[in-house]
């Protein structure tokens, strides 16, 4: 094998991408990047029933979204394609009868349904079910015999007996699997197709794949994928089970937790930066006490030995944290762009105005950006912006513009004078009109920007004032305060 460290994310593409999957896709790329190696990815696409392109499709565009690239396998090519277990049948069609000739798989004829019974047999007996062994000598002439019913038949491993597998796993230290315990598996169905643990094997091993890191989900799989090694006298890979995810309630994450796939939160309008950030605290703690990092910054960070055997929690409040921190932290334009599709969909505007009043939308996502979890609730806070009848959004508010208080027709008159004689609603203006009014009525305080905050908004909190004032321009503040003044 290659002594540069070589990984591999290898997906089965029978649905979305799910977090952990991401996750694990991450993990494999940091360590690739900072050990100088190769990422794989690879197509595990063995479950004919259930694979689909479409499928297949997504995962890469979220990897690719996310920001995880690779430099080897589907659509970039390399030395050790094909890059998907549908298009290596005759790869695995020779090694598979390299173990039959030595002795080492056997033809299997039970039915279904007799194996079915056999390990029902065995839970009612209180055993672990496992495979008895019924086919693993036949004569020839047993053999003869069900060939000629016509019976179908898988190919089993044949598991050696009173054997210790050892893993040392990069991350859950020894572990140790008895080979009783394993029983004969299955490692081709009955049209020939190689089953997932012979499949991975034979990839890994020709890809020369060095370090698999992959969920704890997949240990119960290592010692079968160990012995198909062994059996070839192939060296063993280094194994890294990362702990799985769980939801708040510490139950393995799934739907009733909430989303559990990248794109819905791609969707929901989650930035990518935020994304790897977040899953890179998942399992995986840093020097210090720092939580906002770069993908570069990770790439440079990264080590198995700072990943932990215990459980990761999935916080949406902590994601919400990070993906806040960087809405705020990016570049205005970055996150307009990605803002307009949601108030494009809610009908706040057009795409003409996209096109020719780009700047002023530009205000509306400064003017909001700082109460975001994440940018589809940009159509949550924008609606003071769009709607010239201002509604009040309590007594608190109806009360601090009660005309019968002698400063508060005193400063809206004041204020729509100065807006009326201005040539410009900017941002100058926006900073220098509370002097002007103050100097002219003679109030200040909470009673000059409260007075006119709440007549524009409706609101006694909400997006700065000079931002309002420069994003309803002449025409809004005069048709809002003319409201306040006629209430």
């Amino acid at each position: 094998m290659n002594q540069l460290e070589k990984v591999r994310f290898a997906p089965s593409p029978t649905g979305h991408l799910h977090i952990g999957g991401a996750r694990t896709a991450l993990f494999n790329y940091l360590e690739a990047k900072n050990k100088g190696g190769t990422f794989l990815l690879r197509i595990e696409d063995t479950d004919a029933a259930r694979s689909t392109k479409e499928s297949e499709d997504v995962i890469i565009e979220d990897l690719r979204w996310l920001g995880i690239d690779w430099n080897e396998g589907i659509e970039v090519g390399g030395d050790f394609g094909p890059y998907r277990c549908t298009e290596r049948p005759d790869i695995y069609k020779k090694y598979l009868n390299d173990l039959l000739e030595e002795g080492k798989a056997y033809k299997c004829y039970c039915t279904a349904e007799e194996t079915e019974a056999e390990r029902e047999s065995q839970r009612a007996k209180g055993e672990m079910p496992r495979y008895s062994g019924k086919c693993s000598n036949l004569t020839k002439e047993e053999i003869d015999a069900y060939e000629a019913e016509g019976r179908e038949h898988t190919i089993r491993f044949r598991v050696p007996t009173d054997k210790d597998i050892v893993i040392n796993d990069e991350v859950r230290g020894e572990v140790i699997f008895e080979s009783n315990g394993v029983g004969d598996f299955i490692i081709a169905k009955a049209d020939g197709t190689p089953v997932y643990n012979f499949a991975v094997a034979v990839d890994d091993h020709l890809m020369e794949v060095t370090t698999i890191i992959r969920g704890e989900e997949h240990l119960s799989n290592t010692p079968r994928q160990v012995l198909i090694y062994e059996a070839f006298g192939w060296e063993t890979p280094k194994f890294a089970h990362v702990s799985l995810i769980l939801g708040e309630d510490r139950s393995k994450m799934s739907k009733r937790h909430g989303s559990t796939h990248v794109d819905q939160y791609r969707n929901k309008g989650y930035l990518p930066e935020a994304i790897i950030n977040f899953l890179a605290l998942l399992g995986w703690s840093p020097e210090g006490e720092e939580e906002i990092f770069s993908l570069k910054e990770l790439e440079e960070m990264f080590t198995l030995d700072r990943v932990s055997k215990n459980p990761a929690v999935f916080d949406i409040k902590k994601l919400n944290w990070i993906n806040g921190q960087y809405i705020r932290a990016s570049d205005l334009d970055y996150i307009t762009k990605l803002s307009i599709p949601y108030l494009l969909e809610a009908g706040l505007i057009n795409d003409q105005d996209v096109e020719n009043r780009y700047d002023w939308i530009k205000l509306i996502v400064s003017a909001t950006r700082g109460n975001l979890d994440y940018l589809s609730q940009i159509t949550d806070h924008v609606g003071i912006f769009f709607n010239d009848e201002v509604e009040f959004e309590d007594d608190k508010a109806r009360k601090v513009i009660d005309l019968n208080q002698e400063h508060v027709p005193l400063v809206l008159k004041s204020f729509k004078e100065k807006v009326e004689e201005a040539d410009k609603i900017d941002l100058d203006f926006a900073k220098t009109v509370f002097k002007k009014v103050q100097k002219d009525t003679g109030v200040k305080g909470k009673n000059l920007f409260m007075t006119v905050r709440v007549a524009l908004t409706g609101q006694c909190q909400g997006p700065e004032m000079p931002d309002i004032i420069q994003i309803l321009g002449k025409e809004g503040i005069i048709k809002r305060i003319d409201t306040a003044i006629n209430k």
